[in-house]
């Protein structure tokens, strides 16, 4: 059994063809969307925060408000830039949308991805050390903090004249999530990541992009650092199991729809690249074949068979509708033979 769902970067824009035409359209039917796939047997339903972009950014209303929607799926990021965190507020955040969800948050965090500006974490109040150009350090300082306060663990004094009677001892960030902590994943790029986060006690989203070039597959390289996680989580002593993601764009052409927008090919093949100047990367390929094609194609991707839940990256541009469909193929036409449902 694998869990299968979906990831959305909630992209809207004015341009022909969309059915995303504003922010309002974005996030309502990201929620039409998560409720649809739970009706169709789904397990997931994560969103991307992009900061400065026409995309989703504040994922704890919408949560909550999928959280109120609906009754089984796991909701959640892929993930929050820990850059932009004030992590005590959100933990607050994250714990309210968790009490809403009952116990479903899954939530997605990590030193996020090229911006559309230049450190934009700035203009969000967060200076890095001069020596931490990327903020990566102020990433983990951030994930840090906000890890030890979702504990529970009360560590804020009392005043001596409150409004209200306080608890005895020291406090903690209201609402609590019992569980949170357990359910937090980071979203690593390379494999000396996926090691730390493992040391961390964290969960893990493998990329759709790795910071490495090491001369193979996309899913191999992936598959390793999926091995090195799991290696390094037994290591560490925890006593619960770890979980695994993967995101992969699948699509199952079964009717002219499919086949007009994705039949064409031409990005079967992983993708090398730079982030930046001085960061290369690959990228993972992307399916889209008959069913029968598909099945054998993914069960040669080392990477997803090693995992334990898929995300399906979504156009989410092309509707609820059409991407409910999407999803629904491969849970009937696809996953069943790969031995996922």
């Amino acid at each position: 059994m694998k869990k299968i769902g979906f990831l959305s970067f909630g992209h809207w824009s004015a341009s022909p063809g969309s059915q995303v035409r504003s922010a309002s359209d974005a996030l309502i039917q990201s929620i039409e969307l998560a409720e649809a796939v739970e009706g169709l047997g789904g397990d997931g339903a994560y969103f991307r925060v992009h900061h400065f972009a026409q995309q989703l950014a504040s994922p704890f209303p919408l949560l909550a408000a999928i959280g109120a929607r609906t009754k089984r799926i796991e909701i959640g990021t892929a993930v929050i830039d820990m850059r932009y965190e004030n992590p005590l507020y959100m933990a607050e955040d994250a714990g309210a949308a968790d009490l809403i969800a009952g116990g479903r948050l899954q939530l997605g965090i990590s030193r996020g991805s090229p911006e559309q500006v230049i450190d934009g974490f700035r203009y969000f109040g967060y200076q890095p050390a001069e020596a931490d150009a990327p903020g990566a350090e102020l990433a983990r300082q951030h994930t840090d903090v906000f890890l030890r306060v979702i504990t529970g663990a009360g560590f804020a004094q009392p005043s001596p004249s409150p409004m209200f009677p306080n608890p005895p001892g020291l406090l903690r960030p209201e609402p609590h999530s019992p569980g949170l902590r357990d359910r937090i994943w980071w979203g690593a790029g390379s494999r000396p990541t996926a090691e730390w986060a493992a040391k961390q006690g964290l969960n893990m989203m493998s990329s759709t992009l790795m910071t490495e070039d090491a001369g193979v597959p996309f899913h191999q390289l992936q598959a390793e650092q999926i091995r090195l996680f799991r290696e390094a989580w037994k290591a560490a002593g925890h006593e619960r199991e770890p979980r695994v993601s993967v995101s992969r764009s699948i699509f199952a052409l079964v009717d002219d729809r499919d086949r007009a927008y994705f039949g064409r090919g031409g990005e079967d093949r992983d993708q090398v690249g730079y982030l930046d100047e001085q960061t290369k990367a690959i990228f993972g390929r992307s399916y889209a074949a008959e069913p029968d094609v598909l099945v054998r194609e993914l069960a040669k991707d080392t990477a997803i068979q090693a995992a334990d839940t898929l995300m399906l990256t979504v156009p989410n541009q092309l509707g609820v509708d059409y991407n409910a469909h999407a999803i629904e193929s491969i849970l009937k036409y696809v996953a069943p033979d790969l031995g996922w449902r």
